[in-house]
């Protein structure tokens, strides 16, 4: 990543060890039957891969990405050509299905190494990457719900780079709301699948020449279905026919109807597809009908998670720019010094540059150690020995993907605001990188369900969900971190336990009365304040996941080397940071919440 002469990692490589290995404990995965193959040796050799292919491959051609962003020419969409080549870079390496069961192409990995491996492609170049990832999380879902002729089909090309996948849910007149999907479907005579005739927009990748083929997952009604989401069926829908060897024949009838030109990942294809529209369109019908939305939310949750990771990546490259530049731009002298011959200091011994700094550390770490949270327990769902220990993966899961989509993507952009601010005029320059991670990262707060929709979706769902489990277990998780650090012979540690323990304590206390008051409040009031709750629980979450990133630096200064130990204080320092100036907020997100504050709900439409 060099600007200017300026040199700075994507990521901080000592931050990607230390939560996988020291706080997360990777290493123990390989005790599972899964993952017994694996090592600690194969792990960073993976994490090395990744960041050579993002920093070789995806970085030297972001900039260029995005100054220029895909064209029609002659009906066909075009890209520079670097974008191919990378995204094969990533199929050849292996990361397209990374995390797949080896007898199905894949690598069997733990989804934790995963993720933070594909935090280096994420911080490299967002649009590029996501051909990859898109077609990564098509590819699990046809693993998980397709027949085995489906995954013969089609896995070995998609995780050899040479089709592409998508998801297609969105319509015009639909939205979000996918009660309201027209698309439909119509049994083919012969009984060899479905025509489909409709409309999607905003269909990332949906289409572009640099796959031979590109498998779009659609969703749609069978005829005669019944209304809402219980009558959603899920399609697999070949941009080009595909014969019984494998190869990729005639266009299926899915016409481009235009490409959607964005504020941020603007080298990403966006684009309105019509199916069926002049000539017949074919599709495959995904596991059972009528089941669809099922099993399109498993790519859906993977997805979310996918942004959240995004928008901590861009958040970590904004934050490793901004420091770095601080380090290197010299201007002005310290407040005491009076003597005006003597020559500038660095900006980064300014007292507010290193708290524009310090926060952004402690919003993109924290974002991080979230994100990895969550790819932990997807692989506990799936491999932890007993029913017990998978269900309560599962229940956090359900209660933690939410404020993973969304939090890293809202704090995400205060943290790049500030790496810009930190910049000065230079920030908004786009020969710097700053400014294209926030516009890239804008989109994070709006793709995969907006943020109102993630916060609805906690507050009127996944708190409430199977009488609380989720919540408790999460709960439960924080305060035995708590109860740990308190025991420690370390008065940081216990000092920062307290503060995490307020705002636990207020949380719980907080959903207890908004449950009670809610029960007999009109719905809407009920959940007009989800925002804040979000807002609430995600600053706690992350407040529990830095308490357990200073125990672990704690842990670690006992055998450190003098280097490693200032980055171990630094974790220290920045989880105080975050009990000091972050948790508080949590006071008045509370009363807003448990006061079922109806303000914003009783301004009227004539009014504005």
């Amino acid at each position: 990543m060099q600007i200017l002469g300026m040199s700075a990692p994507l990521l901080d490589p000592r931050d990607v060890v230390f939560q996988l290995f020291d706080v997360l404990d990777t290493d123990a995965l390989t005790a599972r039957p899964r993952f017994a193959e694996g090592s600690r040796e194969m792990y960073e050799a993976v994490l090395a891969t990744a960041r050579t292919i993002a920093e070789e491959q995806l970085a030297p051609h972001r900039q260029r990405n995005d100054e220029h962003e895909p064209t029609v020419v002659n009906g066909q969409v075009v890209l520079i050509p670097e974008v191919g080549v990378a995204v094969q870079a990533m199929a050849e390496a292996g990361f397209i299905g990374a995390s797949l069961d080896a007898e199905a192409g894949g690598m069997q990995l733990p989804y934790s190494v995963v993720a933070a491996a594909l935090g280096w492609f994420d911080a490299a170049n967002v649009a590029t990457t996501s051909y990859a990832l898109l077609t990564s999380a098509a590819a699990h879902l046809i693993a998980t719900f397709g027949t085995a002729a489906q995954r013969e089909r089609f896995l070995p090309a998609m995780l050899t780079g040479h089709f592409a996948g998508t998801m297609a849910l969105t319509e015009p007149d639909a939205g979000s709301s996918l009660a309201d999907v027209r698309t439909t479907a119509t049994p083919l005579p012969d009984g060899s699948g479905y025509a489909l005739r409709g409309t999607k927009i905003w269909i990332s990748g949906g289409d572009q020449e640099i796959t031979e083929n590109i498998i779009h997952l659609v969703l749609a009604r069978i005829d005669g279905a019944p209304a809402g989401v219980k009558g959603i069926s899920l399609f697999a829908v070949a941009k080009r026919t595909i014969d019984a060897d494998g190869r990729s024949g005639e266009l299926n009838g899915i016409a481009l109807g235009g490409l959607i030109h964005k504020m941020g990942w603007r080298g990403t294809t966006s684009t309105l597809l019509n199916f069926g529209e002049r000539t017949e369109c074919r599709g495959e019908l995904i596991g059972a009908p009528h089941r669809g939305l099922t099993y399109m939310f498993q790519m859906m949750n993977e997805a979310r998670i996918g942004v959240g990771r995004a928008a901590t990546a861009m958040a970590c490259a904004a934050f490793q720019y901004a420091l770095e530049y601080a380090r290197t731009r010299h201007q002005g002298r310290p407040v005491s010094e009076k003597d005006p011959a003597r020559p500038p200091v660095a900006i980064i011994e300014h007292p507010d540059v290193r708290r524009m700094l310090l926060e952004q550390k402690a919003i993109a770490e924290g974002a991080f150690a979230l994100i990895l949270e969550c790819a932990r327990l997807v692989d506990d769902e799936r491999t932890a020995p007993t029913d017990t220990e998978r269900a309560t993966a599962r229940a956090l899961l359900e209660v933690l993907t939410p404020i993973a989509k969304s939090f890293p993507a809202i704090v995400g952009q205060e943290a790049i605001s500030l790496a810009m601010q930190t910049l000065g005029g230079y920030g908004f320059a786009r020969e710097y990188p700053i400014e294209q991670h926030y516009r890239d990262n804008r989109l994070n707060q709006l793709h995969e369900g907006t943020n109102g929709i993630q916060a609805l979706d906690l507050l009127g769902r996944k708190v409430r969900q199977d009488d609380g489990a989720g919540l408790r277990a999460l709960l439960e998780r924080m305060r035995a971190t708590v109860t740990a650090a308190q025991a420690q012979d370390d008065d940081t540690l216990r000092a920062l336990a307290s503060a995490c323990t307020v705002g636990i304590e207020r949380l719980e206390r907080t959903t207890a009365t908004w449950a009670r008051a809610s029960a007999t409040a009109d719905p809407a009031l009920a959940l007009a304040n989800a925002s804040a709750y979000l807002d609430l629980t995600s600053r706690v979450v992350v407040g529990w996941l830095w308490l357990r990133q200073a125990m672990a630096a704690s842990r670690a200064l006992a055998t450190a080397s003098p280097s490693h130990a200032e980055f171990l204080h630094g974790k220290r320092q920045a989880a105080a940071y975050w009990m000091r100036w972050e948790l508080p907020k949590t006071e008045h997100l509370a009363s807003l919440v448990a006061d079922l504050d109806a303000i914003p709900f009783a301004m009227r439409d004539a009014w504005f």
